[in-house]
């Protein structure tokens, strides 16, 4: 049985709680949090994982003072990576319902996607 957790650190956070039934998601900041569906914490945690190996494909072929700026999105979600392969911002809109946004500065980026990734949405 999967129980309700909490994932932070510094300048982030994210959860997932089991028994709730239309948002058991949560994503957010010191500053603010935002519940997700199922569906759209899917997609976030997709998309994230692919912005973020797009960067590590051409960081090799960037100049160290080369900016970059990426997006991805889905029906129900919207992400945005800018800064330099090394250090990025995240931003990402909810396209649909309550349609709402956020975003992590690049010093955050690093160890809210590595605790990301260590999530498989598909075991809920």
């Amino acid at each position: 049985m999967l129980s309700k957790t909490i994932h932070e650190g510094p300048g982030w956070r994210w959860g997932f709680d089991p028994n709730a039934e239309t948002f058991p998601f949560l994503l957010g900041s010191e500053n603010w949090a935002l519940e997700l569906t199922q569906d759209e914490f899917a997609d976030f945690h997709r998309l994230s994982r692919e912005l973020a190996q797009t960067v590590t494909a051409i960081a090799d072929e960037l100049m160290e003072e080369e900016k970059i700026c990426c997006e991805l999105s889905s029906e129900l979600v919207w992400l945005e990576i800018e800064g330099y392969a090394h250090a990025y911002e995240l931003r990402f809109i909810l396209c649909q319902g309550r349609k709402a946004e956020g975003g992590w500065p690049a010093a955050i980026v690093p160890a809210l996607l590595n605790s990301l990734q260590s999530f498989d949405p598909g075991e809920t």
